[in-house]
């Protein structure tokens, strides 16, 4: 079909090829970078796959106890050289506060989870042609703190043996974070670098700031990744540190969407059209080619198409006198 035939002087049919496979895979490469309406039953596939998978990879890196600890008092040190070793001073001061720490203990173990999947549902139903390339910065931004997991093992505060940190979640005996407690046998101790509370509320906080429309709740998706920073500190399950790791992990994902799509996901459209069926046209399911149009017919000698496919009549001539 992609191929034109050519007459020689010998009367012989020459086929002259088109690179119709560069253009084909290019076109094909276009599909995949130009935003589609998402589908509900492989977005929640997709995300339930991809978690179990993260949470799996995660908890698989091997628990490198003393080199965690190593990191991490090195990682203080660096902090106190600084001067902004403030982690200790915070998570003393809220954990006075019993019904703050409490409240923050919760915070930490549920909305992780809630606003991200909160986040994820809105641009499915309100601003469907950015969600694709907004999820591809949210799964980027994991799959390269995977990375982080494995080459720099950290253990929190909280498991430092030279230090006063307090375990917000066994002093106060909350539910709360799979790190402390009876679930901390299920997750990785040793996993504190890069932060993905930081990284996945920052997502959230700047894709809920860029795309409402309600003011009051562009200032609260800015303020959630700010009281996210709060809460990690107080609670002793990371350095701030820890939130700059999260941090760069986001900014990786943003570039990788940047370079697929040509544009961050922000830009993009926010809606596409619905996919029509394939070999059906605007008319009575007919192919678009033949929608509304009677077939024609060319009479024999090319004069115009006739309905019914019969030559056009031609006109008698009448002799002159």
């Amino acid at each position: 079909m992609g191929d034109t035939t050519v007459t020689t002087l010998e009367g012989r049919e020459a086929a002259v090829p088109h690179p119709v496979a560069d253009e084909t895979g290019r076109s094909r490469l276009r599909r995949l970078r130009t935003p589609r309406r998402p589908r509900l039953w492989f977005e929640i596939l997709l995300i339930a796959v991809s978690y179990w998978t993260y949470s799996l990879i995660r908890n698989a890196v091997p628990e490198q106890k003393a080199e965690a600890l190593r990191n991490a008092d090195w990682l203080w040190n660096l902090e106190h050289s600084l001067g902004l070793a403030v982690e200790e001073s915070i998570n003393h001061a809220v954990n006075s506060v019993t019904w703050l720490i409490v409240g923050m203990n919760y915070y930490y173990a549920t909305l992780h989870f809630i606003i991200t999947l909160a986040v994820l549902v809105w641009l499915y139903r309100s601003h469907p042609g950015r969600y694709a390339a907004t999820r591809l910065v949210l799964f980027a931004t994991t799959g390269v703190a995977l990375i982080g997991y494995y080459l720099y093992p950290l253990a929190p505060p909280r498991l430092m043996t030279n230090t006063t940190f307090i375990d917000t979640v066994l002093v106060h005996d909350t539910w709360g974070s799979m790190a402390s407690g009876d679930l901390k046998n299920m997750s990785n101790q040793y996993a504190a670098m890069p932060s993905m509370h930081i990284g996945w509320s920052l997502w959230s906080g700047l894709t809920i700031f860029a795309l409402a429309r309600i003011p009051w709740v562009r200032i609260l998706g800015l303020l959630y990744p700010a009281a996210t920073l709060v809460v990690i500190v107080a609670t002793a399950n990371h350095f701030w540190l820890d939130a700059v790791g999260g941090l760069i992990c986001l900014a990786f994902g943003y570039t990788v969407a940047r370079l697929w799509y040509g544009a961050l996901p922000y830009s993009l459209p926010r809606t596409v059209p619905k996919p029509r069926t394939a070999g059906r046209g605007r008319a009575g399911g007919c192919p678009p080619a033949a929608a509304g149009v009677k077939k024609q017919h060319l009479s024999p000698d090319g004069n115009r198409p006739t309905e019914d496919g019969h030559p056009p009549a031609r006109p008698r001539l009448t002799p002159k006198p």
